[in-house]
């Protein structure tokens, strides 16, 4: 069943094609990657799919019925709307009852009309069957972190802002799923389980991210976005530079052909009267196709890293029992490590346990609380911010660049001017000269990027560095830093980018406790696993002596008979339990029938709370007693 149609799409900007004819369609059931180049148009695309923006020309068809739902790379919300209106603000019935069930629970406690909101509520939830639902509803709103619903918006990082799309995406269970980098500004934990959550799911779905293992995980289709078309590719990521490879092969090939066709057809109408008339028509039209193939650009523009780095000195960067904390929350506890030349650390952990504070500490941004930090004379840091960097929009690009520096020394020892470095970066001399708002999220992050690395750094630090960068751009970047010969540090939630660049990480395990952990991400989860294989199998195990144990004992003890009293207990149990059921089922009617005051809710929920302690006292006397009963 076919639940998008996409015919003959175009979509220009600034008289550039990004979108030159695209034709496509999606299946229920399938998942589809969208790859390509930063720059593009994967996200105008996505926009133009979800009704975001228009196409110059062509046609975009959703099966009648089909509920969609689209999370954009940088969402927008009131500023002054709490997160629960922002995640709940979809037309949908059961969803407004998850909603106003949740907000008048809070306030049940406290507040009479909440309390008898709640039992209409609670009817109308039974009667939608809805309380799996809300189940789910709190594990997504738990899962993305999302935990103080009262909060404004407007008092949110972007990444919070990302959850939060993220949140109400899922909540609303679309048949359809379109997602532009849903993995930026989640932690590793949170992204397994998304990760998990749409590999399952029972829905379509589109998705642009640099996350190689996500990608292989939960697409099953790879569609590539190049020169305007569209290309598909029916396998893994592997499977898709295979083939990408082999398809840029052909259309080479194709290409030498036609040009030597060309340059005999060009010839030929050279030699022919100049009246068209004359000519074969047939052989003149196709002159035209000829010459449009011979001059068909295959020139890849390739990101190109290369500078000059500063020696390390014998002293890199030594820290001496570091502590940092904030209102008597510890997020750096006595941590001491001596930097080594070529270190290459990552930086695991979830987001809020002090990662970022760590790296502040480290470049100087935050003053510790206590302990020593001693840095190299010679060790000149470069840091790369997770947050984007905030430029003047209205700067041309190169001047951006100019501010930090005019010539640039490359690691052969030439040096470049500032414009020859940004063409290396893929920013020709047209863009070089547009103003910074005329650039997309991935290209203001190699412009970020760019002004780290001319300044020469021999000890890197990159926080979530692979945020809105390409796939074809982090393959370049990955080859750089592999090579990098100075010190690396690396906070990233891409698993296969941490995977390949680091030989040891700091797990940053909360309450400011950091453990140098000598392996990659992938090591880690794997100790991880197996530690928790070993805790479910040790509980087993001490489980089963339990059992085996009480067994034993009761096989060597001969058949107790209860005595008198004991039997006139047992039988009084029976009529004490009978009577205490028969009180809370009546109090559960007055309860249900809505005619008390709050004061008598209140009484009537202390009172079931006793009643049930007494119950399951009485109930386990009972059940003690009635292995002996005859």
């Amino acid at each position: 069943m076919n639940y998008l149609s996409i015919e003959e799409l175009h979509k220009s900007f600034d008289e550039r094609s990004l979108l030159d004819g695209v034709n496509f369609g999606i299946a229920q059931g399938q998942k589809i990657a969208l790859v390509g180049v930063n720059g593009c148009g994967k996200s105008t695309l996505m926009k133009i799919i979800a009704g975001r923006e228009e196409a110059d020309k062509g046609h975009v068809a959703f099966r009648e019925g089909i509920r969609m739902a689209f999370v954009p790379q940088s969402p927008s919300f009131n500023p002054e709307d709490s997160i629960r209106t922002s995640v709940f603000d979809a037309d949908n019935s059961t969803l407004s009852l998850i909603r106003d069930y949740e907000y008048h629970l809070e306030r049940s406690a406290t507040d009479e009309k909440s309390a008898e909101k709640l039992q209409e509520l609670i009817a109308d939830i039974d009667s939608a069957n809805a309380w799996d639902y809300e189940s789910q509803v709190k594990t997504i709103l738990g899962q993305l972190g999302l935990h103080d619903l009262e909060q404004k918006v407007g008092q949110l990082s972007g990444g919070q802002r990302k959850r939060i799309s993220l949140a109400r995406a899922l909540i609303e269970k679309p048949d359809f799923l379109i997602l532009d980098e849903p993995t930026n500004h989640l932690d590793l934990e949170t992204i397994e389980w998304l990760e998990q959550y749409l590999s399952s799911a029972n829905m379509a779905l589109l998705l642009v991210t640099h996350d190689r293992y996500f990608l292989e995980k939960v697409t099953n289709h790879i569609i590539e976005l190049d020169g305007g078309q569209i290309f598909q590719y029916y396998g893994n990521y592997g499977y898709f530079l295979e083939k990408k490879a082999e398809r840029e092969a052909i259309e080479a090939s194709e290409v030498e052909k036609a040009k030597n066709l060309y340059k005999k057809e060009l010839d030929w109408i050279r030699r022919q009267p100049k009246a068209r008339g004359t000519k074969a028509k047939y052989r003149v039209d196709a002159f035209d196709d000829v010459k449009k193939a011979a001059h068909k650009n295959l020139k890849k523009d390739e990101l190109a890293l290369s500078v000059q780095q500063r020696r390390l000195g014998g002293k890199v960067l030594e820290l001496d029992k570091i502590n940092k904390s904030f209102d008597g929350q510890p997020f750096v506890k006595d941590f001491s490590y001596i930097f080594q030349k070529k270190d290459r650390i990552g930086i695991i952990g979830p987001n809020g346990v002090g990662k970022s504070t760590f790296l502040n500490i480290l470049t100087g941004t935050l003053e510790a609380d206590s302990g020593e930090i001693d840095l190299g004379v010679n060790t000149h840091v470069g840091y790369y911010h997770q947050e984007e960097a905030i430029f003047d929009e209205n700067a041309r690009v190169i001047d951006v660049v100019k501010d930090v520096a005019e010539v640039v020394e490359l690691a052969d020892g030439s040096t470049l001017s500032a414009s020859a470095f940004l063409n290396l970066f893929l920013f020709p001399p047209k863009m070089q000269y547009n103003v910074v708002a005329k650039l997309s999220g991935g290209e203001r992050r190699r412009l970020q990027l760019l002004r780290v690395l001319i300044k020469n750094p021999n000890f890197l630090i990159l926080d979530e560095p692979t945020n809105d960068l390409d796939l074809i751009t982090l393959n370049v970047l990955e080859d750089f830093l592999s090579k990098f010969g100075g010190c690396l540090m690396l906070v990233s939630h891409d698993r296969y980018f941490m995977d390949r660049l680091v030989d040891h990480t700091f797990v940053f395990e909360g309450q400011g406790v950091i453990r140098d952990f000598p392996g990659n991400y992938s090591d880690y989860r794997v100790e991880v696993e197996e530690k928790e294989k070993a805790r479910v199998e040790a509980a087993k195990s001490v489980e089963k002596e339990k059992t085996d144990w009480k067994t034993e004992q009761k096989n060597d003890q001969p058949k107790k008979k209860l005595s008198f009293k004991e039997q006139k207990e047992y039988e009084q149990l029976e009529t004490d339990i009978e009577q205490l059921e028969t009180q809370k089922e009546e109090i559960v009617a007055l309860m249900n029938a809505g005619t008390g005051s709050h004061e008598d809710l209140a009484n009537w929920a202390k009172e079931i709370e006793e009643i049930n302690d007494t119950l399951e006292e009485k109930e386990m006397r009972w059940l003690e007693l009635s292995e002996y009963a005859g």
